[in-house]
Parts: structure tokens; C-alpha cells; sequence
């Protein structure tokens, strides 16, 4: 390194600087965004076209995915729609092949989910075990299939959700261990995977944004758990995508194992 350059200044392996903005950017990357048919998916998969990447877009309703590949081409860059159903290791494993033929995958955003509020005392072994088995066990066996077909590093983001750090007054059982159960993934994976293998993991813990999910709560319920809130409104879309940019790029490359909270403040009300 040139002497004359300051310590703090950062460069890329070509010698040539990278301003702070630079590091939020993915270009020649790319990205696949699980759950990409709605809300926080399609929020997240233009964010990281707009940041630089290509995307793959996944999920269960591939006939939703041509509205998010028509933002993400809007952005300038390619979108690859495959239709996915996290909960099957082959599937998994079949997108993160389509996606390795598509450019260098640098990134996956774990972002597929389903919700459901149903009381312990009447969950059946079905229900619980359909909601672990996207939420969850989808998110591990898809880490697997992208962690495979990322030979250069890279990052995972795993959305969890506030629901695994507090309750919030629904019987949520299977949805909170799931997202419980996702945090702790995070920290396994990115001790495991951040040296060995050049992957940060990182989760973020969405607090209340209107998605379906919220679009199936009882009139009023958002409205009263948001009101002892630091900041009370909903979240944006488009300041969980920010913090998907985040993780997902070289602005957090000394970060790993974390769990950041978009929350408004909520965990700490």
C-alpha cells in the first residue's frame, strides 16, 4: 500500500478507493431474495438492484414474481424468476444451481416465511411443524444450497422477526419459535462459515410493517401494541430493504453474527 495513503482510507484489491457510498454497492453480484413475490421481498430485491446486483427471485407463487423482476429490471439490472418451495432441501439446491449459472452469487436474503396465530392448547402437530418447516428448516437447507455456490464469500441475511426476541400478545407459538429458532441459526452459521468459508451471516428482526401477515390481525391489534412504542407507526418497506443493503454488502463486512432490530424501538417499549 502506498504510504502516502491515509490508514483509515480503504481500497480494493485492484488498489483503487472505495468512498464510503462505494461500500454499499453490488455490482457484479449476485443476489437471491426468497419470498420475492410480495411485501418485504419485493422491497428487498429492488433495493439490491438499485445497490448493483442481479436477482434471483424465488418463491411458492411464481406468477407474482414477474412484478418484482419488472422493478428489479426497472433498477437496470437482470432478475431470474424460479419458483421455490424453501421447505424442499432439492428445491433449495435447484435454485441455488440456477442462480450459480445466472453470475457470481454473493448474496442470499432469507426472506421467505408464513405466518399463523393459532392457541397452543389447539395446534395440531400439522400446523406447528408447516410453519417450522418454511420458516425455519427453509432457511437452513437454502443457507446450505447458496453457502455451496458462493466461491468467493459472500452474505447471508436472515429476516427473523422481533417475535423471536418478545411475545406480542397473539398465540404465536410456532411463528416465535421459528424466528427464536432463526437468531440462533444466524450465530451458528456465521461461526462456522464467516472464516472457514468468507460468509457473514447476519439476521434482521423486522418489528410490525404491513404485510399480508399484519393484514390478517384483528381491527385495532396494530394500532394498540404500537402505541407504547418509541417510534409508533409501522415500518416501511423501504427501511428494512436499507438495512438489507447493509448486511448484504462490504458496509458491514466486519459484521457477523449480529441481529439487527428494525423495530422502531419496539424491544426496548
Amino acid at each position: 500500500m502506498d504510504e502516502n495513503r491515509p490508514a483509515f482510507d480503504i481500497y480494493t484489491p485492484s488498489g483503487a478507493f472505495m468512498g464510503i457510498l462505494d461500500r454499499f454497492r453490488l455490482d457484479g453480484r449476485v443476489a437471491i431474495v426468497t419470498g420475492a413475490s410480495s411485501g418485504l421481498g419485493v422491497a428487498a430485491a429492488r433495493a439490491l438492484a438499485e445497490a448493483g446486483a442481479d436477482v434471483v427471485l424465488a418463491a411458492r407463487r411464481a406468477d407474482r414474481l414477474a412484478g418484482t423482476a419488472e422493478l428489479v429490471e426497472k433498477a437496470g439490472r437482470r432478475a431470474l424468476c424460479v419458483p421455490t418451495d424453501v421447505a424442499s432441501p432439492e428445491a433449495c439446491r435447484a435454485l441455488a444451481e440456477a442462480a450459480d449459472g445466472f453470475g457470481t452469487v454473493g448474496v442470499l436474503v432469507n426472506n421467505a416465511g408464513v405466518g399463523g396465530a393459532v392457541p397452543a392448547s389447539r395446534e395440531t402437530p400439522e400446523q406447528f411443524r408447516g410453519v417450522l418447516d418454511v420458516n425455519l428448516s427453509g432457511a437452513y437447507w437454502m443457507a446450505q444450497a447458496a453457502a455451496a455456490v458462493m466461491r468467493d464469500g459472500g452474505s447471508i441475511v436472515n429476516i427473523a422477526s422481533v417475535l423471536g426476541l418478545v411475545t406480542a400478545g397473539l398465540p404465536q407459538a410456532a411463528y416465535a419459535a421459528s424466528k427464536a429458532g432463526m437468531l440462533g441459526l444466524t450465530r451458528d452459521l456465521a461461526a462456522q462459515w464467516s472464516t472457514r468459508k468468507g460468509i457473514r451471516v447476519n439476521a434482521i428482526a423486522p418489528g410490525f410493517f404491513e404485510t399480508e401477515m399484519t393484514d390478517e390481525y384483528q381491527e385495532g391489534y396494530l394500532e394498540s401494541r404500537l402505541a407504547g412504542v418509541p417510534i409508533p407507526r409501522p415500518g416501511d418497506a423501504e427501511e428494512l430493504a436499507a438495512a438489507v443493503v447493509f448486511l448484504a454488502s462490504e458496509a458491514s463486512s466486519y459484521t457477523t453474527g449480529a441481529t439487527l432490530t428494525v423495530d422502531g424501538g419496539l424491544v426496548i417499549s
